[in-house]
């Protein structure tokens, strides 16, 4: 995948945009110092290039009843088994996000349950009945500290 090059512009549509996904074309112009027709040509050529991966409505997970967070390293007899085992991890809805990682692991995913007998639930007859997976290990996230999106102060032009 080929880098997009960001000038300074671009940088600072990003950080309006990253700090809010919902802020009016016409503020981010005015910020910028430019029309709100370039903003919109900015953006899209953004949108076309792959930098923006689009906008979406954050939910906290523990106001919806999802106690639980946990991140679970999954260990794979055979890493070539990796594409069948994350279309298997994909069915399982309460995974959020899933990483291939170096390590003594294959797999790392991150999910969210409601207590913790949907985790063990969720562990043995979800994602141990995968064939391929030899084991797993799960740490329990006791408190998401902070989450934010990429820096992107250290771009370079």
């Amino acid at each position: 995948m080929n880098k997009t090059a960001l000038d300074a512009i671009d940088r600072k549509i990003l950080k309006y945009l990253i700090k809010n996904a919902r802020m009016p074309f016409l503020e981010i112009a005015r910020e910028c110092g430019i029309s709100g027709a370039a903003i919109h040509q900015r953006i899209r050529k953004l949108n076309e290039s792959g930098v923006i991966m689009g906008s979406r409505l954050i939910v906290d997970p523990k106001m919806m009843g999802f106690d639980v967070c946990a991140h679970i390293n999954i260990m794979l007899r055979d890493p070539q088994l990796l594409k069948q085992t994350v279309d298997h991890l994909k069915k399982i809805t309460e995974i959020v996000e899933c990483h291939f990682i170096t390590g003594s692991s294959t797999i790392l995913v991150k999910l969210y349950c409601i207590d913790n007998k949907h985790l063990m639930r969720t562990i043995f007859d979800g994602i141990l009945r995968i064939p391929g997976v030899s084991a797993t290990e799960t740490n329990i996230s006791l408190q998401e500290v902070f989450q934010r999106q990429v820096n992107i102060d250290f771009i370079e032009e």
